[in-house]
C-alpha cells in the first residue's frame, strides 16, 4: 500500500499548490500541448467525407493514448522510485486543476465591472463563449457566476472524480477529453460532424461529476433542502450537464441565471435557471467563491477516501 501513499500524498500537494499558485504562465502546460496536437490533427482530418468517422477516431485515439501514455510513464517512474512517480503525480494534478484561476478572473469580472462597464465586458470576455460587447452590468455579473459554478465542476470536482476512480491517468484522459470539446465540440457548421464524438465524450464524462457538483454546493452550504429545485432548474440548459451546478448557486444565491445570448452574433434563446430576479452584487461573488472552495475541499476528502478504499480492496484480493 506504500505507492498508494505516495500517491494520495503527491494528490493533496498537487491540490495544494493549484490552490495557491494557479496557472503557471511561465511553464509549459499539458493541455496547451493537448490544444496543439488536436488543433494539428483537426486541420488534416476534417475534410471530404467521412468527418463524422475521422472525429470518431481521433478523438478515441487521443483520450486513450493519453490514458496509456500517462499510466506507463508513471509506471516506469514509480518502478525507479516511488518518490519519482509521486512527484510525477503532484505536477500532473497540479496543471489538471483550475481552481484558483477561475476565482482570480471571476474576482477581476466584479472589480473591473466597479471601475467601468468595459472593462467589465473585456475582462468577462476571458472566461466566457458568449458575445461580451453589449453585455449590460447584471449580465455581466450574472455570465461570471455562471461560469464559476459550472467550472467548478469541469475544472476541479470532474477532475478529481476521474482520478478517483482512474488515477492521474483518468485525471489526464479527462483533461483531453474536455479540450476536445472545448476545442471542436461545436454545433456549427465546421464541427458538427467531426466534433460530434468529441461532445459525446465530454457530455458522459462529465454527466455524474456535475451532478456531484451540485449536491456538494448545497452541502457546504446548508441547503440539501434544495435539491428538488436543482432537479427540476438543472434541465434548463442546452448542455446535459452544466444546468445542474448553475442551478446549485442560484438556490444557493436566490438568484436567476440563463436567458438569452448572442453567440457569434447570433441570438441564442437559453431557458431560465432559477425565478428570482433580482441585482447581483459583490457580495453574491464572494459567497459564490467561499462555496467553491468549500466544494473543492470537501471533493478532495471524498477522492481520497474513495481512492484509498479502492487499493485496499484491491490489496486484500491480491
Amino acid at each position: 500500500m506504500e505507492p498508494v501513499n505516495y500517491t494520495i500524498i503527491a494528490l493533496v500537494l498537487g491540490f495544494v499548490l493549484d490552490q495557491f499558485l494557479g496557472d503557471p504562465e511561465v511553464l509549459p502546460h499539458p493541455v496547451v500541448g493537448f490544444g496543439k496536437v488536436i488543433s494539428f490533427l483537426e486541420k488534416r482530418l476534417n475534410k471530404g467525407r467521412f468527418q463524422l468517422a475521422n472525429g470518431f477516431i481521433m478523438a478515441i485515439l487521443l483520450v486513450f493514448s493519453t490514458y496509456i501514455l500517462c499510466w506507463i510513464v508513471i509506471d516506469v517512474l514509480d518502478e525507479t522510485h516511488p518518490l519519482a512517480g509521486a512527484f510525477a503525480t503532484m505536477i500532473l494534478v497540479f496543471f489538471s486543476l483550475s481552481s484558483k484561476t477561475l476565482r482570480k478572473e471571476v474576482s477581476l469580472v466584479f472589480k473591473e465591472l466597479d471601475i467601468s462597464i468595459e472593462n467589465g465586458r473585456k475582462q468577462v470576455s476571458r472566461i466566457v463563449g458568449r458575445d461580451t460587447g453589449s453585455l449590460k452590468a447584471q449580465q455581466i455579473r450574472t455570465a461570471a457566476l455562471e461560469t464559476l459554478s459550472e467550472n467548478l465542476s469541469d475544472g476541479v470536482i470532474a477532475p478529481l472524480f476521474w482520478f478517483m476512480l482512474l488515477g492521474i491517468p483518468g485525471m489526464l484522459a479527462y483533461k483531453m477529453i474536455n479540450t476536445l470539446d472545448s476545442m471542436i465540440g461545436y454545433k456549427n457548421e465546421r464541427y458538427l460532424l467531426f466534433g460530434r464524438c468529441a461532445a459525446r465524450m465530454d457530455d458522459v464524462a462529465n454527466y455524474i461529476p456535475a451532478r456531484i457538483t451540485a449536491v456538494i454546493m448545497l452541502l457546504v452550504s446548508n441547503n440539501l433542502s434544495k435539491i428538488d429545485f436543482v432537479e427540476k432548474q438543472g434541465i434548463n440548459h442546452s448542455s446535459p450537464n452544466s444546468g445542474y451546478p448553475e442551478a446549485a448557486l442560484a438556490a444557493i444565491l436566490n438568484c436567476k441565471f440563463g436567458g438569452p445570448n448572442y453567440y457569434f452574433g447570433k441570438m441564442v434563446l437559453k431557458p431560465y435557471i432559477g425565478t428570482n430576479e433580482r441585482k447581483l452584487s459583490s457580495d453574491d461573488m464572494n459567497k459564490a467563491l467561499k462555496i467553491n472552495r468549500l466544494s473543492e475541499v470537501t471533493m478532495l476528502f471524498i477522492t481520497i477516501a474513495v481512492f484509498y478504499s479502492i487499493h485496499y480492496i484491491i490489496y486484500l484480493f491480491q
